[in-house]
């Protein structure tokens, strides 16, 4: 395993989703249910077939596609959907 790539991931990701909109719904349906367990483990059952779903989708884009693309793509399409957000279009 590349243990570079693999803490590179876990940074990104956690600095990505932190006080993010799933948080609150952690906090939310933990609150409201009273089972902070259950509420975590779906929550990290949701975030893996999340993932496995993005990473499969990137494995084969990648065979079509450069790579270099699809982080300037995703970047710009990130950009544009913040600045359409902030004009209140979304």
């Amino acid at each position: 395993m590349d243990l570079k790539v693999f803490f590179a991931t876990i940074s990104a990701v956690f600095f990505a989703e932190l006080a993010d909109k799933t948080q609150l719904v952690g906090i939310g349906m933990a609150a409201k249910t009273g089972k902070p367990v259950v509420v975590w483990l779906g929550s990290v059952f949701a975030y893996m077939i999340v993932t496995a779903i993005s990473v499969v989708l990137g494995a084969i884009l990648a065979k079509f596609i450069k790579p270099e693309l699809i982080r300037y793509v995703g970047a710009s399409l990130f950009v544009l959907i913040g600045i359409l957000m902030f004009a209140g279009k979304l």
